[in-house]
């Protein structure tokens, strides 16, 4: 699952940074209004994190580009004001929660998951796909309720698949959904037919039908 930040405090950032990577999410932060429309116009995330005061500019911009543009992105508004006008004008424009500074990390987790949850999974917290059950807040895979050992990696790949079940993914696409803004410094996608490989392997092995499928030219698509 990918994070974007929308954040000027930088202590801040951080902070939500490193709580968020070890929760497995894959962050990556803007400080202003203009580095936040360029990643939003280049990438798709699973929910952005919005603070309203940015340095140039007020972040509600930003949600309001994203509604224009037809992006299906997670929001959570999250900012010092807790004026009733911000957190109406917010949700009006389209973002799906507020969260008003201070606030607990475990709090925050728990809105970005609800989020997703309603965004991708119909709100329900386990994705079942014929034999295979995904616990989005657990985090664990089984296939015929028996668990399948995946690292982060596979994990985030098989969710971003199934989630877009019968659609094909391009490479550049999964690249940036497990790597972030690093998926330019790769040579080549040597990194994703590895995970890939590695995927397939473990939950055929579980007994799970072969479900990733590859699209000569395109990329993969969970064929089910």
């Amino acid at each position: 699952m990918k994070i974007l930040i929308i954040e000027d405090e930088k202590e801040l950032s951080k902070s939500m940074v490193a709580y968020l990577k070890a929760e497995s999410y894959q962050c990556e932060v803007a400080g202003n209004v203009k580095t936040a429309m360029d990643k939003t116009e280049s990438f798709d995330y699973d929910c952005i994190l919005l603070d309203i005061s940015l340095p140039d500019g007020n972040g509600l911009s930003v949600l309001k580009e994203l509604k224009a543009n037809k992006k299906t992105d997670g929001v959570i508004i999250i900012s010092a004001k807790n004026s009733i006008d911000d957190r109406i004008a917010g949700l009006n424009l389209g973002a799906d929660d507020y969260l008003p500074k201070p606030f607990h990390f475990s709090e925050l987790t728990a809105r970005i998951a609800a989020v997703i949850r309603r965004r991708r999974f119909d709100g329900n917290k386990i994705l079942v796909l014929h034999e295979i059950s995904i616990d989005t807040l657990a985090k664990t895979v089984q296939v015929n309720n028996n668990s399948v050992d995946v690292t982060r990696k596979e994990y985030d790949l098989l969710l971003y698949l199934a989630a877009n079940k019968n659609r094909v993914i391009s490479k550049n696409a999964i690249a940036e959904h497990l790597s972030g803004d690093d998926a330019n410094a790769f040579d080549s996608f040597d990194f994703i037919y590895a995970h890939i490989k590695n995927l397939k392997k473990k939950m055929t092995q579980a007994g799970c039908t072969d479900y990733i499928k590859s699209i000569y030219g395109m990329g993969y698509k969970f064929d089910i």
